[in-house]
């Protein structure tokens, strides 16, 4: 991984990069603290040795979108040949970092959405002897990323910086999602929640910050180009990426071939503020609301495939693919406008592209 002064060789790919570097991720998180002084106390060392199956459950398997984007954005950034091992294996534990987190927030998702598959495999709170004990689960997930901040970054000037960042991020997924929730568990359907205002809102919160302005905001930081301005202008691209991003899941939840996504949808179930149906209510007659109204979130098979003829009469599909369109010119017109001497705008673009006409 380096030559004899240091600098990053380029002869290894990214994602076998990231992967390797798991293994000590996880050699880290499951020993005793040095509060503990070591000591493989059983009745405690059980737990530690639990957040191995918790990682490699829940945090592996996923595109590692959030996680490869850290570490590639830094290497861009930094240029490969100024990169040195000791600081792209705080990228890494970085990356891995926000992949865990985002695993931390999967697992309590899937409780509150009763969702059945995650990444082709059942939900990690459907598997046996685990149930509600995932809810503990998601927060021992939690833990772990503030455990990799202090491991990799307490030495670090930036190191109280990233705490802050990673916190705040957090406290703005878990309002986002709780604006989401507000909506699927009201005991009947109330249409008037489902704004557009109101959607973009949840979106926001829920999706973009941890997704797209957290993985880079983390290569700012470690390259020394975290300063206001810079940041302000990065997340007002990211977060609109990340909606751009959220917007597609939403349609891939009703769309999107199970076998590919590694889930079954649950949206229209769930009585979701999702893009379907705020443009449904945008476009239907009043004798299509009357239906939506009927048969909107409820657990019932026929109800979803009326709510879906609707979707179909209001040719949604198409509507979602000029959305997509339009989105995209005007993400890549914004960031052919960021101008800053020392990040490349291929960091934006490298992110949107992934993510452009993505069918999981």
């Amino acid at each position: 991984m380096s030559t004899s002064d240091g600098n990053v060789t380029s002869g290894i790919e990214l994602w076998d990069l990231f992967e390797n570097h798991f293994p000590s991720i996880v050699k880290q998180l499951i020993k005793a603290p040095p509060s503990l002084n070591g000591d493989k106390d059983s009745s405690i060392m059980w737990s530690y040795e639990r957040i191995e199956e918790l990682l490699n459950y829940n945090a592996r398997s996923g595109k590692r979108m959030r996680g490869l984007a850290t570490v590639s954005s830094y290497l861009h950034v930094m240029g490969k040949d100024n990169v040195k091992e000791e600081d792209l294996k705080i990228a890494l534990s970085l990356g891995w970092a926000i992949e865990i987190m985002q695993a931390s927030f999967l697992v309590a998702d899937d409780i509150m959405d009763q969702s059945q598959t995650r990444r082709g495999k059942p939900c990690w709170y459907k598997n046996d002897g685990v149930g509600l004990q995932a809810v503990n689960d998601s927060m021992v997930l939690e833990s772990c990323v503030f455990l990799l901040l202090k491991y990799h970054c307490r030495h670090k000037p930036y190191y109280a910086d990233l705490v802050d960042l990673f916190r705040e991020v957090m406290t703005f997924t878990e309002l986002g999602q709780s604006l989401d929730m507000e909506t699927s568990e009201k005991p009947e359907v109330d249409f008037t929640y489902f704004t557009k205002e109101r959607y973009y809102a949840i979106i926001k919160y829920k999706t973009s910050f941890y997704s797209f302005y957290l993985p880079i905001a983390c290569a700012l930081y470690l390259t020394g180009n975290a300063d206001e301005t810079t940041l302000k202008k990065s997340c007002s691209i990211l977060t609109e990426m990340g909606c751009y991003f959220q917007v597609q899941d939403d349609f891939i939840d009703c769309y999107g071939n199970p076998d590919i996504t590694g889930k079954i949808g649950t949206d229209i179930e769930s009585n979701k503020c999702c893009w379907l149906i705020v443009k449904a209510l945008e476009l239907c007659s009043s004798e299509q609301r009357q239906v939506l109204q009927k048969n909107y979130g409820k657990w019932d098979k026929e109800k979803k495939r009326a709510v879906v003829d609707v979707y179909e009469q209001l040719n949604l599909e198409s509507h979602y693919h000029k959305y997509e369109e339009e989105t995209y010119a005007k993400l890549s017109t914004d960031i052919k406008e960021f101008n800053h001497p020392n990040i490349p705008r291929v960091v934006f673009l490298e992110l949107l592209d992934k993510i452009y006409k993505r069918k999981k």
